[in-house]
């Protein structure tokens, strides 16, 4: 039991575009620049990314859209060179934003997100199936946010963050000490959260702008049940030990910062270069009760992270846009800690996007790639000890879509 909810806290699926278990692929138009829209805008995604920025957006506008994840992740074996790779998946975590400008200083906002998960299936044969086999995570951000223009060049902006978690995790259990096959173990469970976020947009001379946005840590208390399937004829012993129960545990979600440098003095064209911190060093370790009032305390011992990018956004003409972007990441996940339910590595991300405005609709459509570079596992994790130890490689492939209105 011990080991299937450090299962379930430890191995949030890994993800795209961010580090860790981030998710930030938050709006097409977003995408399409590399995620560098920290200190301008053009729809009502800056809600997540800086809600500072919604004072520049008239009237009342509703956009909502999803990014399509095709993710490929394979596992060299260090030991005998055979290769195993993730079932293949489609992701689609899904956006839907709305903003309105009460009068010129103050404008409100609501962003209803998926700011971590997505999943990953190995397999139920492959070398680290006593790690993970099947990880989903689920999460759903509903943030509201009022941005106040305090003085012409300034503007500030808060909000709050509810978080909802739901998460699924499966792995193998080995029974060949009583010498049956491997049993089956997953683990249900649910939890909620809240917390809050800022943001600041400073308007200087020149057509520079500076952008900046807070979101503070989540602790999120996560409370489920574990079933195992066990084979036919298992003795009392396994039945005993490998019984369905419950349990809970605390996942905190780390805090992160988003600044970024926007010129608009070469119109049409619009540059941004920004950077993102994480501070997943609070993933120092973790304390899991369990129905039976033991805990067990795991180190994981994770470090903050930064990463940077860059993007572009040329008017074509008064209904086209044209965009383009780049980001690298680097990664939280130390080589003594880090296994396959979250194979995170250095990452490059490098994107292509259009806008299209027509009347009153806005539609956005974006591509981008993602690379992570190949990173080996060469620590004792894993039953046996160095189970799955190898070489890890990931790539996705993603379009972001999305419609707005403007009323």
């Amino acid at each position: 039991m011990t080991a299937l909810l450090l299962v379930m806290i430890m191995c949030p699926t890994p993800v795209v575009l961010g580090s860790g278990f981030a998710l930030f692929t938050q709006g097409a138009s977003a995408l399409g620049q590399g995620n560098a829209v920290v200190a301008h805008t053009s729809d009502a995604s800056a809600v997540f990314y800086n809600p500072a920025l919604i004072n520049g957006l008239p009237g009342t506008q509703v956009v909502v859209g999803t990014v399509l994840m095709s993710p490929s992740r394979t596992y060299t074996s260090a030991q005998t060179g055979a290769s195993s790779e993730t079932d293949k998946q489609l992701f689609y975590p899904s956006t839907f934003y709305v903003t309105h400008a009460v009068n010129d200083t103050f404008s409100a906002g609501l962003g209803v997100f998926s700011p971590f998960g997505l999943g990953t299936k190995w397999g139920e044969t492959w070398d680290g199936r006593y790690l993970s086999t099947n990880s989903e995570l689920h999460t759903f951000n509903i943030n509201p946010v009022v941005s106040c223009k305090v003085l012409p060049m300034l503007t500030l902006a808060a909000g709050v963050d509810v978080i909802l978690l739901d998460a699924t995790l499966e792995k193998k259990r080995s029974l060949v000490a009583v010498g049956l096959p491997d049993a089956g173990q997953k683990f249900e469970g649910d939890g909620n959260g809240v917390g809050y976020n800022v943001g600041l947009l400073l308007e200087l001379p020149e057509g520079v702008s500076f952008g900046a946005s807070y979101r503070s840590e989540v602790k999120v208390k996560v409370e489920g049940d574990a079933s195992f399937t066990l084979p036919a004829g298992s003795p009392s012993s396994v039945v005993a030990l490998l019984q369905n129960s419950s349990g809970k545990a605390a996942l905190t979600l780390p805090q992160q910062v988003q600044a970024g440098i926007a010129y608009k003095g070469l119109a049409p064209l619009t540059l941004e270069a920004g950077m993102r911190w994480e501070g997943w060093s609070s993933f120092d370790q973790l304390k899991i009760d369990l129905a039976n009032g033991r805990s067990d305390v795991t180190p994981r011992n994770w470090k903050d992270v930064f990463s940077f990018n860059v993007g572009a956004r040329y008017q074509l003409n008064p209904a086209v846009a044209l965009m383009a972007g780049y980001l690298h990441g680097d990664t939280p996940v130390p080589d003594a800690t880090f296994d396959p339910s979250i194979p995170d590595s250095v990452t490059d991300v490098y994107s292509l996007g259009t806008e299209v405005s027509y009347r009153k609709f806005k539609f956005a459509l974006s591509y981008a790639y993602q690379v992570m570079h190949d990173r080996a596992k060469v620590n004792s994790l894993g039953a046996p000890a160095g189970a799955a130890n190898g070489v890890y490689g990931s790539e996705t492939h993603m379009v972001g879509l999305s419609a707005g209105y403007a009323f």
